[in-house]
């Protein structure tokens, strides 16, 4: 499942959650708003306008639930929450393609040197789920392109 990074949902703020939470936690708090708003359990006197709202919550509510719920799909949405975050607190240096990295076959490492004099380093066991590489010296990073 693949994640924009465009106008993504904060799939935990809509559950009321925060990444920390244990999957019992995020349970309890998925099955307690999708009670609130479920269609079955509105009362009938409820506008017409809220009732739309409510329905559009619950959809909300069960989408991050089906992300967050799944250690799959969680863990694919908080690796890229993590690297939406980095872009945005440190500086991106360059994107930089794979292929166009140092290999080194010995320790399996793809490196490309940084204009400080360090290292951007990166295992080729981690390409998968690495697309930020920070210099070992400086606060710069890069964007790794697959």
């Amino acid at each position: 499942m693949a994640f924009g990074r465009t106008t993504q949902k904060d799939w935990y703020k809509i559950l009321g959650a925060k990444p920390s939470d244990s999957p019992a936690e995020l349970k309890r708090k998925y099955q307690k708003l999708a009670l609130l708003y479920h269609p079955d359990k509105q009362e009938a006197d409820v506008p017409a306008g809220e009732v739309e709202e409510r329905v559009q919550r619950f959809l909300e509510v069960d989408q991050a639930w089906k992300i967050l719920g799944n250690e799959e799909t969680k863990k694919e949405y908080d690796l890229q929450q993590r690297a939406d975050n980095l872009t945005k607190e440190w500086p991106l240096h360059e994107q930089v393609y794979l292929e166009d990295m140092s290999w080194n076959e010995d320790e399996q490492l793809y490196t490309l040197s940084c204009r400080c004099g360090g290292n951007y380093s990166v295992f080729k066991s981690e390409t998968k789920d690495v697309s930020l590489v920070c210099c070992d010296t400086c606060s710069l990073v890069i964007e790794i392109l697959q």
